[in-house]
């Protein structure tokens, strides 16, 4: 899918869950890294992060285009477009638009599992740490690297 593509996709699905038309620019943005897409009020564009398509289909991809319409449409009609807004929330549930995103698969980080050996406690660390250094805060035990 193109950027082409995606403008009539936009298109489509702004008059099919909106009834109303889409007048400005829609596009894929590979720079977006924590998010599925984004609508830029200043500019009345709404860009998508490509990787959405690739990795999760084209199920996710309608659902981030529906969320930044919901943005796209309330900010049009000079009402409360931003994600803590009573009529952004109304929107969102009376389209049926997702209010997040999923996370992508390849963006899960990798992380540590530490256990006590003591007690068994399991820490979830995204960095590793110095064992020697610390200790369980249940019951004071050692802790070790664990692959489970």
């Amino acid at each position: 899918m193109n950027d082409m593509n995606l403008q009539q996709l936009v298109e489509r699905l702004s008059y099919d869950h909106f009834n109303k038309p889409f007048f400005d620019e829609a596009i894929f943005n590979s720079r977006l890294r924590t998010t599925g897409g984004r609508y830029l009020p200043s500019e009345r564009r709404i860009e998508i992060n490509p990787k959405y398509l690739v990795e999760l289909g084209e199920k996710e991809l309608i659902g981030i285009i529906k969320h930044e319409l919901c943005h796209y449409h309330l900010h049009i009609e000079g009402k409360g477009y931003r994600h803590g807004d009573l009529e952004f929330k109304a929107l969102l549930q009376q389209t049926g638009s997702p209010r997040h995103c999923q996370m992508l698969p390849s963006a899960r980080k990798m992380f540590y599992l530490y256990k006590c050996l003591q007690c068994g406690q399991l820490y979830k660390r995204k960095k590793r740490i110095n064992i020697e250094r610390y200790r369980c805060s249940r019951c004071k035990g050692r802790i070790d690297f664990s692959n489970l």
